[in-house]
């Protein structure tokens, strides 16, 4: 089986390499909440069912990868929404685009609006330093091969933010100190996550979704922080066409800019808000 996996390998490499290669390959993203982090020990079993309910869009989500051997387009599947579900309160206000990966020339574009503003977040490709595990297991019809690495988290990924813990949360006599706390300042992110991600040299090339690629084989599951992201189904070449397009409409912007441009409107926003309790 090991011989086969591998004469199959090398085949298929070759076919990549001689062929107009295209890939498609559907994700499913779902991220975990603790409530109890959050304020919810004090709510009823029923109420969290119904923001769980209310949020379900927001953290349980189906993403597309289209990719050749150099590049790639991830993008949410498009699906009608309900009323209320993009999200609580400045999470509302960021709705991300499609994603652009070119392997050759290490970019990253990603389409991003933030406040009814579009930019295009243009960057160098993060390489991750992967560690090989040696283990495996089957996704599907595949074999997949585990490697781990460790990577900082940005600023503003909400996927990893938890809500800040001080002595005053632990002191019974806190409502009050409570009630005058600022809103904009009560959630952190870790600098940095372990990421464990599967893949499969049954598909040698080194994309994967969202911003994850660097691997021997197509990534078909990402475990990071309290997000995972699981491949549930593969196309090699479909027949319908496929588009991989570099977002175009938006300001341009590296992700250090947009983080300053996301941290001035949460000043002026802070701002507001400590006018309005005056």
């Amino acid at each position: 089986m090991k011989h086969f996996l591998i004469l199959f390998c090398c085949v298929f490499a070759t076919t990549i390499q001689s062929q107009n290669f295209k890939g498609q390959a559907v994700y499913m993203s779902k991220t975990t909440v603790d409530l109890d982090n959050w304020g919810g020990n004090k709510m009823s079993e029923q109420q969290k069912k119904m923001i769980m309910e209310r949020m379900k869009s927001m953290f349980e989500k189906t993403y597309i990868l289209n990719f050749t051997k150099s590049e790639s387009l991830y993008k949410e599947d498009e699906q009608l929404e309900a009323p209320g579900s993009r999200g609580f309160g400045m999470m509302g206000s960021f709705t991300a685009g499609p994603q652009y990966k070119n392997l050759s020339d290490q970019l990253l574009i990603q389409e991003q609006e933030f406040f009814g503003k579009r930019f295009l977040i243009t960057d160098s490709l993060e390489q991750l330093q992967w560690k090989m595990t040696g283990e495996t297991k089957k996704i599907g019809q595949y074999t997949v091969f585990k490697a781990i690495a460790t990577k900082s988290v940005d600023e503003f990924d909400w996927r990893s933010m938890r809500r800040k813990k001080d002595d005053s949360e632990k002191k019974k006599d806190s409502i009050a100190n409570k009630s005058n706390q600022d809103p904009f300042n009560q959630v952190e992110v870790p600098e940095s996550i372990e990421i464990t991600a599967w893949y499969t040299p049954q598909i040698p090339v080194s994309h994967g979704p969202s911003t994850y690629w660097g691997l021997p084989g197509l990534i078909l599951e990402i475990n990071a922080d309290r997000t995972t992201i699981l491949c549930k189904k593969i196309i090699i070449n479909p027949q319908e066409e496929i588009n991989i397009n570099k977002p175009e409409k938006g300001d341009i912007v590296t992700q250090t800019e947009y983080n300053k441009i996301i941290k001035k409107k949460m000043e002026e926003m802070r701002e507001m808000y400590r006018g309005r309790r005056r």
